[in-house]
């Protein structure tokens, strides 16, 4: 068996496949098929101040080759995910590493979020910051697109915890790289890419949009090429470690990630279609790299042949 254990810094993981937040829940739905805890991490639904309740229904829709989503962020707060036996009771008691993903319509919910959990942070190994959210004191622009107000939010937030920091990029921009680097400038400690692409779908039967919200986040097998190519150009700016995601299904899936820079792997989309998707993935990385004779996932990071 190859060695799977990836450095990621200030983050050490036994494995390198992690779950995409939103996609995994809080990690005790999926406790009944496998121990989560075999699992490099488990990266939870994003945490805002406030419970959310997220956007109207119908959310989800299966499109060609992927799916399309507006779940809205639903999630229970901060104040019920410290305190909830469904939440992070649960998941400190799972021995599971655990990444928690915030959220803000402005820089101050982030602050607001990560200092909460600084202060309780047992069990948590470091804070992924979504960035892909509206600045409402902006107009709505979501921080994610603009470099600048980007910097700003992952500057603020490291004044406020000495937890590790993952920035979830946006797709949505024109050139990645400028992204990654100012994440890394402002002080994140690791980068994570992709998330999802706006995309659309209309049922010709009625004539409406297959989701209420009209747009929604696309994601799975169809993205993985975009992805492929982003992964590889941050991972070319930056000198710290990306992860790297967005329609992978299977451990070959996964290898193209690692050869194109990423250190990890988050596997989102697949789980809805089998819960088993993320231990599936880990053990194909493994039967692939033993098939090429390869001692150690270290030795295809970044070996991709340009």
């Amino acid at each position: 068996m190859a060695d799977l254990t990836t450095d990621l810094g200030r983050i050490k993981l036994k494995n390198p496949v992690m779950t995409a937040s939103g996609t995994f829940g809080y990690g005790q739905e999926y406790d009944e098929f496998f121990p989560i805890s075999e699992l490099g991490a488990v990266v939870v639904k994003g945490i805002a101040p406030w419970q959310s309740h997220g956007n109207p229904t119908p959310r989800v829709a299966e499109v060609t080759s992927g799916m399309l989503n507006a779940i809205g962020l639903q999630g229970p707060g901060i104040d019920k995910f410290l305190k909830d036996d469904h939440y992070m009771p649960f998941l400190r008691k799972s021995g599971a590493t655990v990444i928690v993903n915030i959220w803000g319509k402005k820089i101050e919910d982030y602050c607001e979020v990560a200092a909460r959990l600084e202060a309780e942070s047992e069990g948590i190994e470091a804070l992924e910051i979504n960035v892909s959210c509206p600045n409402v004191k902006e107009g709505g622009i979501a921080f994610g697109t603009d470099p600048v107000m980007m910097g700003k939010v992952v500057s603020a937030v490291r004044a406020v915890t000495k937890l590790p920091l993952i920035t979830k990029l946006s797709p949505n921009v024109t050139k990645i790289a400028d992204f990654a680097k100012a994440a890394e400038d402002a002080g994140s400690d690791m980068i994570s890419l992709i998330n999802t692409i706006p995309a659309m779908a209309i049922d010709i039967e009625t004539f409406r949009p297959k989701i209420a919200n009209i747009t929604g986040g696309f994601s799975g097998p169809a993205i993985k090429p975009i992805a492929v190519r982003m992964v590889y150009e941050a991972s070319k700016a930056v000198k710290i470690p990306v992860i790297g995601m967005g329609g992978i299904m299977t451990g070959e899936d996964a290898i193209e990630f690692f050869l194109a820079g990423a250190k990890a792997i988050a596997v989102g989309t697949a789980i809805f279609a089998d819960p088993m998707a993320p231990i599936k993935v880990r053990d194909g990385i493994n039967a692939w790299l033993d098939k090429k004779g390869f001692a150690s996932l270290n030795e295809i990071i970044g070996a991709v042949k340009i």
